[in-house]
């Protein structure tokens, strides 16, 4: 025989094996079930009315050897790819060191649904992976939604609650998460999981995915549906649903929490001990109140947990957000901090009286999420309460805010005092600037007014003018900082009874400038 017909017939054989191994996988599901979202609210209800029980790992020992090394090493068998939707390629993670806990995946079909089983042949492996002694049908870790061409993924859910999506600029950075229970609290803080996704076709013509999730917790049980769509060139929408029913009463309830990276800015850059000029996910905190006050904050990293609240009594959306677009102030060809996608969550009912709260925590390093932000009722869950919540999410450049008036471009912050004179050791100065519609064209005699509140204090200095050879208007004051007690500042701009821009609120602390 010779060598090209061996390699001939060596590749036929490696083509129909591989082909066996996707059509014998597409049949490699459980039995059929009745399904509908109401099937994953009896699921959510029916456990919340009994005690908690922790899902039990099984071939722990056998996934501990699946270090990141042999995590590496197992992809996906692009063949194995489930595709419910045209255009819409799903493929799963293999369970190891780090993501020993499994969850159970459903594919949904005409109202029937069916366990997708696990099998090591979903995945290509070396011979030698302790991966190929698991046991059949242990579960995946989770999974996550392809483009077309089976190159990147635009959407990911693996661990706790959590998922993401890459945005409008294909760059991953902050993540949802289903719930948040008692962050930021002295008690440890309860992840709860989603244990079990079903995938289903959306009904509409939009080639949209439904993901059906059922969550479980201590504290907690629920069902979630979230209709997905990646809209390439613009980012992802998600309507999400869920529906809780609490085993035990809650301190803090966190809806639609946010989770990202906020390491230093131009705001504090003394906290950077790296090369980059700026280091982060995300830069402040958006918000429309239920008047129509658009506030955005920028974000800081303390030296301890902070949580800062907000009244947003039916709230109209709030956000983490990169406004920052700029490759030149972050100088990263790697990670694409610039890249990063804003989220903003829109409730499609009221979410009643409540606030929004902004958990900051200290960090010295980009590899630490340590910003939360979620929207907490006023009214806390007790034992045997039911909560039903429903918005939207985007996932973009840019939240989509209305742009009549002008945003908050940049706040920096320095050493207060006039130049040439004596610095007071006490005093901060702060720069903001602003830049949108309602300042375009505007010159220094226009009746352009800036309003700054400070929670103790009187602003020093305060002036505001245009910036020479731009559209932005810049508002700059000094203020009294001193121990370890922030100053809560607040400030707009406006002209004569018109609001100029949206509200900007900073909380300054003495360490920002090493004063203490």
């Amino acid at each position: 025989m010779s060598r090209s017909v061996f390699i001939a017939l060596f590749f036929m054989a490696f083509v129909q094996s591989a082909y066996a191994k996707s059509s014998d996988l597409k049949n490699h599901r459980g039995d059929p079930e009745e399904f509908s979202f109401a099937t994953v609210i009896a699921k959510a209800r029916e456990l919340g009315t009994r005690p908690y029980e922790a899902q039990k790992v099984r071939s722990e020992d056998l996934l501990e050897e699946i270090d990141y090394d042999a995590h590496w090493k197992i992809s996906f068998r692009k063949s194995a790819t489930l595709e419910l939707v045209p255009g819409v390629p799903i493929q799963f993670f293999h369970l190891g060191r780090f993501f020993k806990q499994p969850v159970k995946l459903n594919e949904v079909a005409d109202g029937v649904s069916r366990e997708i089983l696990y099998s090591p042949d979903y995945f290509d492996m070396p011979h030698d992976s302790p991966a190929r002694k698991l046991p059949e049908n242990l579960g995946f870790a989770g999974f996550r939604v392809m483009r077309e061409d089976l190159k990147t993924d635009w959407v990911s859910f693996l661990g706790a609650s959590y998922f993401r999506t890459d945005g409008q600029s294909r760059q991953y950075g902050q993540s949802a998460r289903g719930l948040a229970l008692n962050t930021g609290l002295s008690m440890p803080e309860e992840f709860p999981r989603f244990t079990e996704f079903w995938f289903e076709p959306s009904a509409s013509t939009d080639d949209g995915l439904v993901v059906y999730a059922l969550l479980d917790s201590p504290s907690v049980a629920g069902a979630y549906r979230m209709h997905m769509k990646n809209e390439e060139g613009s980012g992802q929408v998600m309507d999400v649903t869920s529906h809780l029913f609490f085993r035990k009463s809650v301190e803090r309830l966190g809806i639609a929490p946010l989770t990202s990276m906020y390491w230093y800015s131009e705001s504090n850059r003394l906290k950077g001990r790296d090369w980059r000029p700026e280091v982060h996910d995300t830069d402040g905190l958006a918000m429309i109140s239920q008047s129509g006050e658009m506030i955005w904050r920028p974000l800081n990293n303390p030296s301890e947990v902070r949580t800062s609240t907000f009244r947003a009594d039916n709230v109209r959306g709030f956000g983490l957000a990169q406004r920052d677009r700029e490759f030149e102030n972050f100088q990263d060809d790697g990670v694409f901090y610039d890249r990063r996608p804003s989220v903003w969550i829109e409730p499609d009912e009221p979410f009643g009286k409540g606030v929004v709260q902004l958990v900051e925590i200290p960090t010295d390093d980009e590899i630490y999420d340590n910003i939360v932000a979620y929207f907490l009722p006023d009214e806390l869950p007790k034992a045997g309460d039911e909560r039903t919540f429903s918005y939207q999410m985007t996932w973009r450049d840019q939240h989509p805010l209305p742009q009549s008036g002008a945003q908050v471009f940049a706040t920096r912050i320095g050493q207060g005092g006039i130049p040439g004179q004596p610095r007071p050791k006490d005093q901060m100065k702060v720069v903001v600037e602003f830049q949108g519609k309602s300042l375009n064209g505007m010159k220094k005699k226009d009746d352009v007014e800036a309003v700054v509140e400070l929670s103790k204090g009187e602003p020093i200095n305060l002036f505001v003018q245009p910036v020479v050879g731009t559209d932005r208007w810049r508002l700059t004051f000094d203020v009294k900082v001193d121990g370890r007690d922030p100053v809560e500042a607040r400030a707009f701009l406006k002209g004569g009874d018109d609001v100029l821009s949206e509200t900007w609120l900073g909380q300054l602390i003495a360490e920002h400038l090493e004063l203490e």
